[in-house]
């Protein structure tokens, strides 16, 4: 029998003696047995920290995007091969596309956001804040990644999403993974590690991977560690609660199953089309990786005079799933990861049946296609009613893992929202309605006890990625019962594996540190007009101080006339008795006009190669006729882009800081950041 091998200190090891059995979910034969025991826990830590943290850490951010896009690139041409051993834990097509392709994808787009760092190994969070008069002194934050290693235990029902939405972001930031599948699936996980151990992109030390218990492992975490876990709230509690992750205070990110509900609108009826988009989306909930997923719908609320006919048109609904063998065609439905979850299911179903009748479906028997539904771990639908749901509490606590969900009914949408409530947090909610007054009332009343909400109408529901689908952009996680935590979120995921510092210094000491000019530090000469130079002999902080300009009447006049903006204010017969301006006022627009004549530098080509934009354009100060401006010119962040293909010239962009001044005490009237795209010296 084939022993799974776990990857830990840079080499393929098997555990000690006999492991757990593990079993094909459909036709119930042994597949592999899978044990950690034997291994140094301690070991495993101690070799991420000392050889995977700081390789990592040596690389920029668009270095470890690049190579999280490599990864994602090499997985892709394995895909058939992950396919033909996630069925053997029941999923189907579209269960296995969810997991393996849903995580390749995590990795593309994590990769993607490299575009919103620099080029460095840390990053500055937020704005810069001038402490005093002078302008000598300031504050700011960086985040350099942690020292330690994520920790990443996982649930079983998503072997490579679950792994790859993980590690995507703690690569990004910079820190190492070890990663701890649940056993029953651990198979399909240990065939994607085995493929991204050879293909040689990651350094080592950056992914280790345990196939069988945690056993020690909490015991030897440390401050600069963080673990993540997703799984039941019970099991979450528990590794909180170590001791050590308390006494060190190592960061702890809970994604736990929750009772995730979807209401039904009081405008909608059956003639209109958000009726079927909800019965779709139930039924896609309830039968997707046959309900094992810790977004599914639960608990499903509806208005109390539509709820018969929500009845039957989810029961008919259900009848057309087919269920059996994920490797025939017809099948969209397969079963369970295995006989212990069945078990488990049937044990939570038992539980709800206290309070509610099933009305769909059967606990002891189902119809399957080209399997065996005894050998098999194959379970029936379940849809459950529940016409009391304020006297019940089981309802509103009990989750059966699997294709398992009980309708409800409300009154009126404060009962909704008390209903949505009652299970003390979840990962999502759905919300389908065609009236967006009732929306609204829903998300602002329910959105406290929900880490998302989808609202669903005709309008979106063709694009919609659905209420089961947490996305690597958003935050994925739910107060309460959800586990509190935040996984994913685009760069507010990168930056929970880093450490937040702020720093206290002079202008000129913070750029230096940052590689980002902060406005008043001091400029450097750039000894040739900057314009003039490639991007890699631009320095931050290259300073241009420009000639000056008169602003007349006749120039206000003129540009008023080219663009059409005759706004009262730049009129100079207007009387401006009332008004915030003494007299006829320059225009902004006309300002940051002027303030280009001033620095760019036009007669002959240069590696600029266009203009990419503004950001952050401020007028602080009115500029009246007679004013003589100036633009200070400052080189502030330059950030490297990769070429689209062989033939894209070599570049980058670079931010520069213009600064309009006027020579008065506060001399400041303007202030932009102006963005450049420049060739690089070799543009091939």
């Amino acid at each position: 029998m084939y022993k799974l091998q776990n990857y830990v200190t840079g080499r393929w090891i098997s555990g000690d003696g006999d492991g757990q059995m593990l079993f094909n979910a459909v036709t119930g034969e042994p597949i592999a047995q899978a044990t950690s025991k034997g291994l140094d826990f301690k070991g495993i830590l101690e070799y991420a920290r000392s050889t995977g943290n700081p390789a990592l850490r040596k690389m920029s951010f668009h270095e470890r995007g690049n190579m999280l896009k490599a990864v994602a690139l090499h997985l892709r041409n394995h895909l058939e091969k992950f396919y033909q051993i996630s069925y053997q834990s029941g999923a189907t097509k579209l269960d296995s596309w969810i997991d393996i392709e849903g995580g390749i994808g995590n990795l593309f787009a994590n990769a993607s956001l490299r575009r919103k760092f620099p080029d460095e190994s840390f990053c500055l969070d937020g704005e810069s804040h001038n402490l005093s008069k002078g302008g000598s002194f300031m504050a700011t934050h960086i985040l350099v990644p942690k020292e330690g290693v994520a920790v990443h235990i996982n649930a079983y029902n998503f072997p490579v999403w679950g792994m790859l939405e993980k590690v995507a972001v703690n690569l990004l930031a910079g820190v190492p993974a070890v990663v701890k599948p649940a056993t029953v699936t651990s198979y399909l996980t240990e065939a994607v590690v085995k493929e991204i151990i050879s293909s040689g992109i990651l350094p080592d030390g950056a992914l280790q991977l345990i196939c069988g218990g945690a056993g020690d492992i909490l015991d030897h975490v440390g401050s600069q560690d963080i673990i993540t876990f997703t799984g039941s709230a019970s099991t979450g509690l528990k590794l909180k609660s170590h001791p050590i992750v308390l006494r060190e205070a190592v960061p702890f990110n809970m994604e736990a199953d929750s009772l995730n509900c979807i209401v039904l609108g009081k405008d909608v009826n059956p003639s209109n089309p958000e009726w079927d988009i909800f019965i779709k989306e139930v039924r896609k909930e309830m039968t997707v990786k046959a309900g094992q997923k810790c977004t599914a719908i639960r608990r499903i609320f509806v208005p109390e005079n539509k709820l018969e006919d929500v009845q039957n048109a989810l029961t008919a609904s259900l009848l057309h799933t087919a269920i059996g063998n994920p490797l025939n065609e017809k099948v969209r439905m397969g079963s369970l990861a295995g006989e212990g979850q069945r078990t488990e299911v049937r044990t939570q179903v038992q539980k709800l049946l206290a309070s509610s009748q099933l009305i769909y479906g059967s606990l002891d028997s189902v119809s399957v296609i080209d399997a065996d539904a005894d050998k098999g771990a194959f379970i029936s639908p379940l849809l459950l009613l529940n016409e009391r749901p304020f006297a019940s509490s089981s309802v509103h606590e009990v989750e059966a893992f699997g294709p398992v969900s009980t309708l409800m009914p409300y009154n009126h949408m404060d009962e909704a929202i008390a209903l949505s409530k009652k299970g003390k947090g979840s990962l999502c909610s759905s919300i389908v309605t065609a009236d967006n007054s009732i929306a609204r009332e829903y998300v602002l009343g329910a959105a406290t006890h929900h880490g998302r909400i989808l609202i669903l109408n005709n309008e979106c529901a063709k694009e919609s990625t659905g209420h089961g689908s947490p996305l690597p952009l958003l935050v994925h996680g739910g107060p309460g019962r959800a586990g509190g935590g935040e996984e994913m979120g685009g760069v507010r995921g990168v930056k929970h594996y880093m450490q937040r510092v702020a720093l206290q210094g002079s202008p000129t000491t913070i750029t230096a540190i940052t590689n980002v000019y902060q406005q008043g530090a001091k400029g450097i000469e750039p000894g040739t007009h900057p314009f003039r130079k490639y991007f890699e002999d631009l320095k931050v902080g290259d300073q241009l101080l420009t000639e000056k300009r008169l602003i007349t009447s006749e120039d206000i006049d003129r540009f008023a006339d080219l663009s059409g903006d005759h706004f009262y204010a730049h009129l100079n017969k207007t009387d401006f008795a009332g008004t915030m301006f003494e007299r006829q006022v320059a225009h902004g627009y006309f300002l940051i006009s002027a303030a280009a004549g001033l620095f760019v530098d036009s007669y002959e080509k240069n590696p600029v190669l266009l203009n990419y934009g503004i950001d952050e354009l401020r007028f602080t100060k009115p500029v009246y006729p007679g004013a003589e401006i100036q633009i200070r010119f400052t080189c502030k962040e330059k950030l490297p882009q990769d070429p689209k293909d062989e033939n894209d010239i070599q570049k980058g962009i670079v931010k520069w800081l213009v600064e309009i001044l006027d020579g008065t005490e506060e001399p400041v009237v303007g202030v932009a950041t102006i963005l450049t795209m420049v060739a690089k010296r070799d543009r091939n």
